[in-house]
């Protein structure tokens, strides 16, 4: 018998994108191929300027840091206190992660959270959420309204603004309700802002803001992403920042981890947290695809719902989110079943709009 026994992976829920294959292979049966909406991967190049500052690091022969290069630091903090409003930010309130679904996953596990422990997150999710509390060990609760959990136990509260997958935005004064009832009972909050530049109906606010977190960063913290502002999704290129003591044990850890960002990566991230021209112009491509999206769904009788941020489209025929899946499949286009992201979403599919002009023209195309 092998020594490993599987005693982690069976906490775990079954791998989701497994049980989608059947349905990828009837959309790639479509005479004029996939459409592929499923997963929302960028598709458009990685901007010049960020490309070579990658090519500009290239010769870094030696280990970088886990709390990255002083030029980092400086581009993580000035972007913060630019975008997000946040004040008085210092290089304790940043800290560089390889990719964000690595920070989701481990982050209970690096908190040292196990058994008795609880961690909450939105009952329309991102799966890694579940994930992360189960491989600590702790256990993992879903809510409506934080505010309304038991909160004996709670550890690690999740928000998620814009959501994934419903792209439904928290406005300001929720996030100031939350915040401060977290605060009230010493449960730490992570909010994680990966698509807060992709506002369409909404403008996203981050709990960094001052006017959310009162100019304190003590129990919350912000998780930002640059694979969908900036077509980084290969690069593994994220970050967290806020309260300087969780980002101080978490630096620790990860030092002894070796959870190293690349230096090339570092480099390319300076590049591209200094530059808006490329974010503007990638908002563009995305609203274009979107509106092209949801108006060929919606004369095809399907209703959206929230998706006033994200770059998905939430929307049923209200009836089982696999019978979606199942028809579109037969029309050629892939999509994700809302299943995936909670029981809540059994009659809704997501959908993507990250695939080539092309590619959204054929799907607009079937569904005329």
């Amino acid at each position: 018998m092998s020594a490993v026994s599987g005693a982690v992976s069976s906490r775990l829920p079954v791998f989701p994108w497994d049980k989608l294959e059947p349905y990828k292979k009837t959309a790639a049966a479509h005479p004029d191929g996939i459409v592929d909406l499923s997963v929302g991967t960028p598709v458009d190049p990685v901007p010049e300027l960020i490309q070579r500052a990658l090519v500009g690091a290239a010769d870094s022969p030696g280990y970088p840091t886990v709390w990255g290069t002083t030029e980092l630091r400086d581009a993580l903090t000035g972007w913060c206190e630019r975008r997000l409003g946040a004040v008085g930010f210092t290089h304790r309130n940043v800290l560089p992660v390889v990719g964000s679904k690595e920070l989701v996953a481990w982050l209970p596990t690096q908190l040292g959270l196990g058994a008795g422990d609880r961690v909450a997150y939105p009952r329309l999710a991102y799966p890694t959420y579940e994930v992360g509390a189960r491989l600590s060990g702790a256990t993992p609760v879903v809510y409506d309204d934080p505010t309304e959990l038991d909160p004996a136990g709670l550890r690690l509260l999740w928000l998620n603004s814009p959501s994934n997958p419903t792209g439904r935005v928290l406005g300001k004064d929720e996030l100031i309700r939350i915040v401060a009832w977290a605060r009230e009972h010493g449960v730490l909050v992570f909010s994680d802002e990966c698509y807060l530049e992709l506002g369409w109906e909404a403008d996203p606010v981050s709990v960094l803001h001052p006017d959310v977190c009162g100019g304190s960063y003590e129990g919350v913290v912000a998780v930002h992403s640059l694979s969908k502002r900036s077509n980084l999704a290969g690069y593994r290129a994220a970050f967290v920042a806020g309260d300087a003591d969780v980002l101080a044990e978490l630096l620790l850890i990860r030092k002894h981890g070796g959870m190293m960002t690349p230096a090339p990566v570092q480099a390319a991230t300076v590049a591209a947290l200094g530059d808006d021209a490329h974010v503007a112009g990638q908002r563009e491509r995305y609203a274009a695809r979107r509106t092209a999206l949801r108006t060929a769904l919606e004369a095809h009788g399907f209703r959206i719902e929230h998706s006033e941020a994200s770059l998905y489209l939430w929307a049923t025929r209200d009836e089982p989110c696999w019978d979606t899946v199942a028809y579109l499949a037969g029309k050629g286009v892939l999509v994700a079943p809302g299943d995936f992201y909670g029981e809540a979403g059994e009659r809704f599919v997501r959908v993507a709009f990250t695939a080539t002009d092309e590619r959204v023209e054929a799907a607009v195309k079937r569904l005329a």
